[in-house]
């Protein structure tokens, strides 16, 4: 089962977000990546193999805001579509660049999202049934905006919501998206997640609530920095 861990808040949230991937470490994994938004961009880092990999290449990169930005995502992989390689690992993201999105579980239509998408001629960079959601993600934020839609953490979370419609299977979603860099969106079906919120942040690491026996249900939700 993946890891997924996502922050907002006040504080350079890379740091946040890899302290929950080592928590996450007891469910077994084969890769890890982090999305950061900062500047007007989603930066990036992901690598196959075990945590310690991906904080070496974080450690090697230039100064370039990843380890500044106040909003991110993270993951551990255990592979299922795609083989545990640096192009497999989470992060995903849309063709433009602008939406990031990690995952838990399966998307069992993916085989057909992708052929769509590819039809449209989008060229995927992964072997993932997670990138499909990217894409799908990256353009129904379009299809909004088109519509005259106000930017913001609503309108993410509207296109998540038509993404999920889309998809089949059991799963946790986070995605990030650089015209709201405030605000981290989740989706889940069946698949377990946690939302924390405390002072000036907030935080979502998928976990199983060991006090719960209630099934999961279809939901969504933006979070945004809090004043």
């Amino acid at each position: 089962m993946c890891g997924i861990v996502g922050y907002v808040g006040g504080r350079p949230a890379l740091s946040i977000v890899l302290d929950g991937l080592r928590r996450l470490e007891y469910r077994g994994y084969d890769s890890a990546g982090v999305a950061i938004v900062e500047d007007g961009t989603v930066l990036t880092e992901k690598k196959a193999g075990k945590l310690a990999n991906l904080e070496k290449a974080l450690a090697e990169r230039p100064g370039d805001g990843i380890t500044t930005g106040s909003t991110a995502i993270g993951h551990t992989r255990w592979a299922t579509h795609g083989g545990p390689t640096d192009r497999n690992a989470h992060p995903h993201l849309s063709a433009d660049g602008r939406v990031a999105v990690i995952h838990n579980g399966i998307i069992e239509n993916f085989s057909r999202l992708r052929a769509e998408l590819e039809a449209t001629g989008i060229e995927f960079a992964s072997d993932t049934d997670t990138e499909c959601a990217a894409h799908l993600l990256a353009a129904e934020m379009r299809a909004l905006r088109e519509a005259g839609a106000t930017p913001g953490p609503q309108l993410l979370a509207e296109a998540m919501r038509r993404t999920v419609r889309r998809l089949e299977g059991a799963f946790t979603l986070l995605a990030v998206d650089v015209e709201v860099p405030d605000a981290v969106v989740a989706a889940r079906r069946n698949s377990p997640l946690v939302v924390g919120r405390g002072q000036g942040r907030t935080s979502w690491p998928a976990t199983s609530p060991r006090s719960s026996s209630t099934p999961a249900r279809r939901s969504s939700w933006a979070r945004t920095r809090s004043s």
